[in-house]
């Protein structure tokens, strides 16, 4: 696929010429919007390179297959081809949510692409599973969510908006959040949440070869810290950093925090 049609097909817009490139992959229901806050405060040495998942934001809706999105390889296809068309080299990729293990899916389809792996609130799986893994919801309650989303789009928005931003944030910032939900083609968003939701990486975790740090809030409804505790136990070459703070959207929350952290950890060598 040549550069024209990946740049339109997910919205593809570059800030800045700086020596490194930094890829920023936002999580379900969200574009690139809600790096905003972020962006300002990464150093002038990064060249960035912000998307759209097909189906959000500025993306080209046309592009949307039901198929090749209903698993998260998808969604990491769609971001080693916006590399691939770009030319990029030693990339370093900044995921939110489930755009972490999207993240973990490209370095490991693609590793000379990448140099290394930021991850933003991950999970490898939100559902509970017997005996020993808390990812947070039983299945019955993700798909009574999903099953919202069918019924009533904008009170599902409604309800999983703060759920997701925390109680400390502000609420414009919520509703700015329930805004970006209802924006989301409500075809791809449906797709997206079922792959979001109900799959199941942890078993990659071990394959895991580039460096990565693990952002995790002290609270999070969607993403308990005990999960980002459990990924750094088992993936080789990780760091674990915790965040004193509320919510499952740091980048949005505590960006100067964020931003501290991500320089740090990119500019340490050893890593």
């Amino acid at each position: 696929m040549n550069r024209q049609k990946v740049v339109r097909r997910n919205n593809v817009h570059l800030i800045g010429d700086g020596a490194r490139t930094m890829m920023l992959a936002n999580g379900f229901g969200c574009d690139q919007t809600m790096w905003r806050y972020l962006v300002p405060r990464l150093p002038e040495c990064y060249t960035l390179v912000l998307f759209d998942y097909v189906g959000s934001g500025g993306s080209d809706i046309s592009a949307f297959d039901p198929h090749r999105y209903a698993a998260l390889e998808g969604y990491a296809r769609d971001v080693t081809e916006i590399c691939e068309a770009l030319e990029l080299q030693d990339v370093i990729l900044v995921g939110h949510s489930v755009s972490s293990m999207i993240g973990l899916l490209a370095c490991q389809a693609n590793p000379a692409l990448f140099e290394r792996l930021v991850m933003i609130c991950p999970s490898p799986c939100f559902l509970n599973i017997s005996p020993d893994y808390l990812g947070g919801f039983e299945r019955e309650d993700l798909q009574e969510l999903l099953d919202l989303m069918e019924r009533n789009y904008l009170g599902w928005a409604s309800f999983l908006a703060p759920l997701v931003m925390g109680r400390e944030a502000p609420q414009d910032m919520i509703d700015d959040m329930a805004k970006t939900f209802c924006s989301t083609d409500i075809r791809a968003a449906r797709v997206f949440a079922r792959a979001t939701f109900f799959s199941d990486y942890r078993h990659i975790l071990p394959d895991a070869r580039h460096p990565t740090l693990i952002l995790q809030s002290e609270t999070d409804a969607l993403a308990d810290q005990r999960i980002g505790h459990y990924m750094h136990e088992r993936m080789p070459g990780s760091k674990f950093s915790l965040i004193k703070g509320e919510g499952h959207c740091l980048h949005m929350t505590h960006p100067a925090d964020v931003a501290d952290r991500i320089e740090r950890f990119c500019d340490d060598r050893r890593h």
